[in-house]
C-alpha cells in the first residue's frame, strides 16, 4: 500500500482542529494554571529564594513546568484522540479506510504533538511577563520538546488503545505522571535532596527528562544529559513498539 499523504492530512487536521474547537479546556485551562505557578513558585516564593546554580529561581522551574503541562496534556490529547473512535464504533471506519498504520500515527499523533507544541509555545511567552529568562540553546531546547512531544504522544495513543473506560484515561496522567513530575526536580534540583532520597530520586525517569530540558535552558543539569537523550528516544521506540503490535494483532482495536 502506498502512503496515503491525503488520509494523515485529513485526520492530523480533524484532530489539530478538535483543540481549537475546547479552547478552554485544551488550551486556556492549562496556560492560566501554568500560570498561577508562575505567579506563586516564580514571583513570591522565587523571590524569597537564593540562585540555584547561578540561575534565579523563576527562571529554573520554567522547564520542569513547562513539562508538568506538557506530559499530561500530550498523554490525555493522544489517548482521548483515539479512544473516542473506538467508544463512539467509528474506529472501524479507520481501520477499513485505506490508511495504514504510518498515516494512522502522523495524523492521531502528529496532532497531539503540535497541539503540545502550540502549548509551549504560549506557556513561553506566558512565562516572559513573570520571569527574566533566557534560552541557552534555543535550537536544541525546540528539538528536545518535539522529542519529549512525540513520545509521550505515542504513550497516549497506547494508552488510548488500551483503555476500556473514561476514567481509565485520567488514571496515568493524573496518578503516575504528574505526582512522578512534581517529584522529578520541577521546583528544584535534586542536589538539595539529602541521602538516600538523593538516589530514590535518580530511579524517576522524569528527572532525567526535567533536567534535559532544562540544560537546554540553563545550561546545567543535574543528571548527564546524554544518559537523558537515550532515556528519551528509548521511552518514543518503546511505544512505538508497542503501538506496531497492536496494530498487528488488532489487540482491542477489533474488538
Amino acid at each position: 500500500m502506498t502512503f496515503n499523504a491525503r488520509g494523515a492530512f485529513a485526520i492530523f487536521t480533524f484532530e489539530l482542529m478538535r483543540a481549537f474547537r475546547t479552547f478552554f479546556q485544551s488550551i486556556f485551562a492549562p496556560v492560566l494554571t501554568t500560570s498561577l505557578y508562575f505567579i506563586v513558585f516564580g514571583a513570591a516564593i522565587g523571590g524569597r529564594m537564593t540562585e540555584i546554580d547561578g540561575v534565579s529561581y523563576g527562571a529554573y522551574i520554567i522547564p520542569g513546568l513547562l513539562l508538568l503541562t506538557l506530559l499530561g496534556e500530550t498523554t490525555s490529547n493522544a489517548s482521548f484522540g483515539i479512544y473516542m473512535p473506538r467508544f463512539t464504533g467509528t474506529i472501524y471506519e479507520l481501520l477499513s479506510a485505506p490508511v495504514g498504520v504510518a498515516e494512522t500515527l502522523i495524523g492521531f499523533v502528529g496532532a497531539a504533538a503540535a497541539k503540545s507544541l502550540i502549548l509551549a509555545a504560549i506557556i513561553l511567552v506566558t512565562a516572559s511577563f513573570f520571569v527574566d529568562y533566557h534560552i541557552a540553546h534555543p535550537v536544541l531546547a525546540l528539538l528536545y520538546i518535539v522529542l519529549v512531544a512525540a513520545a509521550f504522544a505515542l504513550f497516549g495513543f497506547a494508552l488510548g488503545v488500551w483503555a476500556d473506560g473514561f476514567e481509565k484515561l485520567g488514571i496515568v496522567p493524573m496518578l503516575i505522571l504528574q505526582p512522578l513530575t512534581f517529584l522529578g526536580g520541577t521546583f528544584y534540583s535534586i542536589t538539595m535532596l539529602p541521602e538516600p532520597w538523593r538516589q530514590i530520586a535518580l530511579v524517576n525517569p522524569i528527572v532525567y527528562l526535567v533536567n534535559g530540558l532544562r540544560w537546554t535552558f540553563t545550561g546545567k543539569s543535574d543528571v548527564n544529559i546524554w544518559i537523558s537523550l537515550g532515556l528519551t528516544l528509548a521511552f518514543l521506540g518503546l511505544c512505538a513498539g508497542v503501538i506496531a503490535w497492536m496494530f498487528k494483532t488488532g489487540w482491542r482495536l477489533r474488538s
